[in-house]
């Protein structure tokens, strides 16, 4: 099994804030002279969007789904003081430290459910994705899939896995059916969802998982007034997905009814 590599990088250089969302993402330069959409761990749901956006976005990749490259990224104390947005000056200041990246892609066009086309395959590997970890927020208002080089491409991740933010009851959400899959944006191109879902099965595997819940930064699964400290938390991420994971065809029959 290939073991994931998170390159850790600092930004140099606030180039612009993109306030299609409600999180003020921004596009930076860093150290390796490369861009990237910032995610800032000062934004509204705090690190745990940015949880939800590493494990997203790290499962989709292992599926064999396209996501800009995740990395790190260290911010610090400069940029708050020397801009003058009063909102951005904040978020700036509450974000010093270990943020999360990704690569900008240029030139990439939000994907229009009207005229794009997916193949069957990759629509049904999308569904079961977003049906594994609650993801509520793929759907023909806000696809967050974007068209890059005649290629579709996930991003924006950090609405899932929302047990997270009432750790006393999340074991609640482990058997849970995705009704809401009813709304996904690549429902009706999404085929043969029972083979796929055997498909992602050979490749997320509980290795997979565990590697990935292991390059969580320990940062972010601290949480002043927490019931669970962050290896519990690790332990918790690790059993909900492989409970999603071994039920990923029953999750497949509700998206097939659906569809």
């Amino acid at each position: 099994m290939r073991k994931i590599e998170i390159r850790t990088v600092d930004v140099v250089r606030y180039m612009q804030p993109l306030r299609e969302g409600g999180s003020l993402p921004a596009i930076v330069q860093a150290d390796d002279d490369f861009l990237y959409v910032l995610k800032f761990r000062g934004a509204g749901q705090g690190k745990k969007a940015l949880v939800a956006e590493f494990i997203g976005g790290e499962l989709a990749r292992a599926m064999g789904l396209k996501v800009p490259e995740l990395v790190f990224m260290n911010l610090d104390d400069t940029f708050s003081k020397t801009e003058p947005d009063e909102e951005i000056q904040d978020l700036l200041k509450f974000s010093v430290g270990l943020n999360l990246g990704l690569h900008f892609l240029s030139s990439a066009i939000t994907y229009d459910p009207l005229v794009g086309k997916v193949d069957g395959e990759t629509a049904a590997k999308v569904v079961l994705l977003d049906s594994m970890i609650i993801n509520i927020d793929r759907t023909p208002k806000n696809t967050n899939l974007l068209d890059w080089n005649r290629e579709l491409w996930l991003i924006d991740h950090g609405a899932s896995l929302y047990f997270h933010h009432n750790w006393p009851s999340w074991r609640n959400y482990l058997d849970r059916d995705f009704t809401a899959i009813k709304d996904h944006v690549l429902l009706r191109q999404a085929e043969k969802l029972e083979d796929v879902a055997a498909k992602i099965q050979s490749l997320v595997t509980a290795d997979v998982i565990a590697d990935i819940i292991a390059n969580i930064p320990e940062d972010w699964l601290e949480e002043e007034g927490s019931p669970l400290a962050p290896v519990e938390k690790r332990a918790a991420y690790q059993e909900y997905l492989l409970a999603r994971l071994a039920r990923l065809d029953s999750l497949a029959k509700v998206a097939a009814d659906a569809r």
